[in-house]
């Protein structure tokens, strides 16, 4: 069944407009009667019926809320350095499927990428909208934030959760399966991930600074598009949130 995200908070009957009430229009032909599921701006997630259609408007009635939640346990923020190409949209996509909360952009030393003023807003503008369209389609309760693009300092000042963890791949004392089982129950988590040409030695001390622990994903050097999501997965796993 087909979701959508109204940014008005919960009420019996809603409305949706601009590229939504054209989708579910043009493209999907709904009529009166379809149904639908949609998730309100205060995070209420409610089976809907269409009530009326215009060419600019959808008028959905909400039949009932639906009490189940899509949301992982522990909130990850995925702090991924700047990858070159489509990576980022990669990412981002896959990130938000598997359940990530927020995720950074940050321009690291080794990064092949410079962006920044009106280029690196454009760039996040088009990575939310991916980060939508992903939600959607993995019927999450939220559409997590594409913060803006940031440095290293930056980003560990704007996202200080309990736990934080360093994929690093000259690591070899700590694995994450380690590190997380030390780190016990948690509410959330800043996973930092590098770019195509690795973390540097300075980006690592910051990272130490802040609390962040250093861990190894495993015997094999993984790209820089493929270590996030599979130490996403590797969390959500751990704490039962995939495979259960």
């Amino acid at each position: 069944m087909h979701r959508f995200f109204i940014p008005q908070l919960y009420n019996e009957e809603m409305t949706i407009t601009g590229v939504d009430a054209k989708h579910i229009g043009k493209v999907l032909r709904m009529q009166p009667g379809d149904k639908l599921q949609i998730v309100s701006d205060d995070g209420v997630s409610a089976l809907a019926e269409v009530a009326s259609i215009t060419e600019s408007t959808v008028t959905v009635r909400c039949l009932e809320k639906l009490a189940e939640s899509h949301e992982p346990a522990v909130k990850i923020t995925l702090a991924q350095g700047l990858a070159k190409g489509e990576k980022m949209d990669f990412i981002i996509q896959k990130a938000v499927e598997l359940g990530a909360y927020s995720i950074v952009p940050v321009a690291m030393e080794h990064s092949v990428v410079r962006l920044d003023g009106a280029k690196a807003d454009k760039k996040v503008e088009r990575w939310q909208k991916i980060a939508e369209a992903a939600a959607k389609q993995s019927k999450r309760d939220i559409i997590p934030q594409v913060q803006d693009v940031q440095t290293v300092k930056e980003m560990l000042a704007n996202n200080d959760c309990k736990t934080k963890i360093i994929a690093y791949e000259c690591e070899d004392r700590m694995s994450l399966k380690t590190a997380l089982r030390e780190a016990g129950q948690m509410e959330d988590l800043l996973l930092i991930i590098g770019p195509e040409g690795g973390i540097s030695e300075s980006e690592l001390a910051k990272a130490r600074e802040a609390g962040a622990v250093p861990v190894s994903l495993g015997r094999r050097i993984l790209r820089a598009e493929t270590a996030g999501l599979v130490a996403m997965s590797a969390i959500f796993y751990e704490i039962g949130d995939l495979g259960d």
